[in-house]
């Protein structure tokens, strides 16, 4: 079984969007494109309501592409007490794990290494159970214990005096950029009009209440305004300039906080699962990813500009000293293919009550038609966008349902475990690897066939391409007809993950995946090479920044650099 979008996200699709905004009222507009508010988006456009959605850059450029790559259920948040947050995030990683978006959202075997004799694994034993018996392992296995030497049979790449014992736990994997922009697209096959390169620049009020939002195209400079009953600020660290902007003062701040992860070839430690250590400073995971691992995080404050975090040498410098002291071969510079850096938006309240804001989301009316959401997890982003439209709604002069999103899967989810039983008989009829086909399965799900369809009429989409030989060139031509890319580096660091899977960061690739999306986008050979230079122009900055030691050196490099889209009003988006 196999489906096909009614709304593929394309530049006609969005130049009819901002055609629109000019003569339609929404019940509702999104700020922002990550993960909080494509929740927010889908809970509202399953609710039956009108919803316009826009980005200032792409989807998930900010946090949503940066995180861990895990729907995880919460286990640190037991030694907090945070029971509620617990039971949330194990119910939403099941949902999706099973229901909502299995093709995306993968079991993950773990290890958790002991370091302790007795009293840990007592505690862990304990904590454990009650992680297993809340929903921890409702569709995967319960934990088991493992001496020393069964964990260093699992991971013989750990040092020998590294552990004394430790516990296999289940938790998953997902491409989070794909996600994010995948529930949006679902969003828009229930009505939602999504668009990128759209940046608010000022609002409009009648009396105290907002009543419109003023617009930018970050691409052209053009303006225009777009009207809604209410509207739900979801941009994450830039919260506060949104408030600012509508001339309101929010219940409560946010401040940004920076989690690097480095990306190693796989074969530079040898372990057949993932790991999870607790350091002095953060929780230090090594996930398998392909044929890489994700290693990674830090958390430091970060007051300096949030386009663009760039990590900073001291921060990798971090990640691996505390990998090496785990492991038997040393991890240096030179093994780096990959690094990343994200902010997460932690909350600030104004009273005792709001001291635990910075592990849960919060969601307050901030004036008349302009409702914040901020904070949590992205494994519960499904939940934020819920809690974000229950408060909207009381704006919104009409009778609407509850909500539904717990029992909608996103676009790719139907029929993928039939498909995933059928690799082998989809590979013969296609006349494909089966590793082609599980890889495609794996990122788009039941809408494998919609990808490979143009490969009927050109098999040369069929070929890998070079450079980036772990994708087709149909997930490129399909990243702008149907995924709303609209710029090379949207392809190569969102669509496709080559940007932090090859140790050029797509510099080889991109000349070939340029020239060939420049016909769908309609460039010229100006524009086309202008594109290049841009791309290459922030990876050489990135790749600065992360010899340079500070934040303020790092930052520095990619302020001067500029961004993708060049008509983004600097003054608003710190």
């Amino acid at each position: 079984m196999a489906s096909t979008t009614k709304h593929p996200l394309n530049p006609e699709y969005f130049s009819k969007v901002w055609e629109g905004f000019a003569h339609k009222h929404y019940d509702v507009v999104v700020i922002g494109g990550g993960s909080v508010g494509a929740g927010a988006a889908l809970d509202a456009a399953t609710r039956g309501l009108s919803v316009a959605v826009i980005e200032t850059r792409d989807f998930a450029a900010g946090t949503s592409s940066r995180s861990s790559k895990m729907f995880h259920g919460g286990l640190r948040y037991l030694a907090m007490l945070d029971f509620r947050l617990v039971a949330e995030s194990l119910r939403e990683r099941e949902l999706n794990m099973s229901t909502l978006a299995p093709h995306l959202v993968k079991p993950l075997k773990f290890i958790f290494p002991l370091t302790h004799r007795m009293w840990e694994r007592v505690m862990m034993f304990g904590g454990f159970t009650l992680y297993d018996l809340m929903g921890g392992a409702k569709s995967v296995p319960m934990q088991k214990h493992y001496t020393r030497k069964g964990v260093l049979k699992m991971a013989p790449g750990l040092n020998d005096d590294a552990v004394v014992g430790g516990v296999r736990y289940y938790d998953t994997l997902v491409d989070d950029a794909r996600h994010t922009m995948t529930v949006l697209r679902t969003a828009a096959e229930y009505g939602a009009d999504i668009r990128t390169s759209t940046q608010v620049v000022g609002f409009e009020k009648d009396g105290n209440r907002v009543v419109a939002a003023t617009v930018r195209d970050t691409e052209t400079g053009e303006e225009t305004k777009v009207r809604g009953s209410v509207f739900i600020n979801a941009t994450g660290v830039w919260n506060n300039e949104i408030e600012k902007l509508a001339g309101a003062k929010g219940k409560f701040s946010v401040h940004a906080s920076k989690g690097v992860h480095i990306v190693i070839p796989k074969d530079r430690l040898e372990c057949d699962a993932a790991l999870c250590f607790v350091t002095e400073k953060s929780v230090l995971f090594v996930i398998p990813w392909g044929e890489y691992w994700i290693v990674g995080t830090t958390d430091t404050d970060y007051k300096l500009g949030r386009p663009d975090p760039a990590p900073t040498r001291a921060d990798i410098d971090y990640i691996l000293d505390q990998l090496n002291r785990r492991v038997k071969h040393q991890i240096t510079h030179q093994d780096i293919v990959g690094v990343y850096s994200g902010l997460r938006p932690l909350l600030e309240g104004s009273s005792d009550s709001t001291s635990n804001l910075s592990r849960n989301h919060a969601v307050a009316h901030v004036c008349p038609g302009l409702v914040s959401v901020a904070g949590g997890k992205y494994t519960t982003y499904r939940v934020i966008g819920k809690d974000a439209v229950d408060l909207a709604i009381k704006d919104v002069p009409k009778q609407v349902p509850e909500s539904i999103t717990d029992q909608t899967p996103i676009l790719g989810a139907d029929g993928y475990h039939a498909l995933a039983n059928q690799i082998s008989a989809i590979a013969r009829r296609n006349d494909l690897p089966a590793t082609t086909i599980e890889h495609l399965l794996g990122r788009y799900g039941s809408l494998y066939s919609e990808v490979l369809a143009p490969a009927k009429e050109d098999a040369s989409l069929l070929n890998p391409i070079d450079g980036a030989e772990g994708y087709i060139w149909a997930e490129v031509r399909y990243a702008v007809t149907h995924e709303g890319a609209l710029h090379l580096e949207d392809v190569l660091n969102r669509r496709l993950r080559v940007a932090m899977e090859y140790d050029d960061r797509g510099v080889k690739a991109a000349p070939a995946v340029a020239e060939f999306i420049a016909p769908l986008l309609g460039w010229d050979d100006a524009t086309r090479e202008e594109e290049l230079s841009t791309f290459e122009k922030r990876v050489e900055a990135e790749l600065a920044a992360e010899r340079e030691l500070t934040d303020d050196a790092a930052n520095e490099l990619m302020v001067a650099v500029g961004d993708t889209r060049s008509n983004i009003e600097k003054g608003i988006d710190l």
